[in-house]
């Protein structure tokens, strides 16, 4: 069960691996673009080139789908970013069902658990395997591989080191719960007196940068936001999505949200304690860019 592409490379994973895959189930197609033409999530895309039966309910607590969940006669379900799944789905199958979280739970338990990791500057990260229960990302933890981050990732970046990391992890979480060699463990039992961190959804309002806040907050928020949704800010008016950056350790003799260009190369924003010089940007109703690119059209 899964829909975006970090799902398909568990799922591709698992065939490799001799599972027998009797079904997928993913999200409905859904309009988009300027036609509106239905687009395929990349789970169903995967299934449907390698012959997998899939399954798109619109709900999950439809009748017909059930009926026809219960007759694919599943050992086990694995959910890798899918959607909360209600009692009557995860209580299914004889050996349960074990999801796949893109963090090291108890933190960051949420929608998107690699953007916060990074927004927070976390010096580590991974993934986690564990069996569904009642509270999202609260079931028994089964099986963790962490990865250390460099400080100058982005989201994006970590999304790809996880998504190939967590399907050698379901693999493995697969093969234990299969031969009935493993242990869980409590998530409680995993925590040392650390705060808990949570991973929420996020919100168009929640990209907006805070030039008030320290450098190095905005540098990681930066990084943190980037692809998708992508961090911005005001310029002259109009909207800059700020892809990625550098961080600049210095005081600025400018108001915070201020900027210095040279005209050429360099665009940077004063923040508290420092600067953030901006390299890959896109200008609201212009191209996304690199800076001397965008220089060289734009005056400031």
């Amino acid at each position: 069960m899964g829909t975006p592409d970090f799902a398909v490379a568990s799922l591709d994973a698992l065939i490799k691996a001799g599972s027998d895959i009797v079904g997928v189930v993913t999200a409905p197609d859904k309009p988009a673009g300027r036609g509106q033409k239905l687009n395929e999530s990349a789970v169903k895309q995967y299934a449907v080139a390698n012959g997998l039966k899939v399954l798109q309910p619109e709900k999950l607590k439809n009748p017909d789908f059930l009926a026809e969940l219960k007759a694919l006669k599943a050992d086990l379900q694995v959910v890798v970013a899918f959607r909360m799944l209600p009692e009557a789905v995860w209580t299914m199958p004889p050996k349960g069902t074990i999801n796949l979280h893109a963090s090291l739970l108890p933190q960051y338990r949420g929608a998107a658990p690699i953007n916060w990791a990074i927004i927070n500057g976390e010096k580590e990260s991974g993934v986690t395997t564990f069996f569904l229960k009642h509270e999202i990302d609260t079931g028994d933890v089964l099986f963790t591989e962490k990865i250390t981050l460099t400080g100058t990732e982005t989201a994006g970046d970590l999304h790809d080191r996880l998504m190939n990391k967590g399907a050698g992890l379901l693999v493995k979480t697969v093969k234990a719960v299969e031969s009935g060699r493993y242990h869980e463990h409590p998530q409680v039992q995993l925590l040392t007196g650390e705060e808990l961190k949570h991973a929420p959804k996020i919100f168009k309002e929640d990209c907006k940068i805070d030039w008030l806040q320290p450098a190095e907050t905005v540098y990681n928020k930066i990084r943190g936001l980037s692809p998708i949704p992508t961090a911005y800010t005001d310029l002259n008016g109009k909207l800059l999505k700020i892809y990625s950056s550098e961080l600049l350790i210095d005081e600025p003799a400018i108001q915070p949200g201020g900027f210095l260009t040279d005209g050429k190369t360099f665009l940077k924003f004063a923040a508290k304690g420092g600067f953030i010089s901006v390299k890959d940007i896109q200008l609201e109703g212009k191209k996304r860019m690199g800076i001397e690119d965008f220089l060289r059209g734009v005056k400031l």
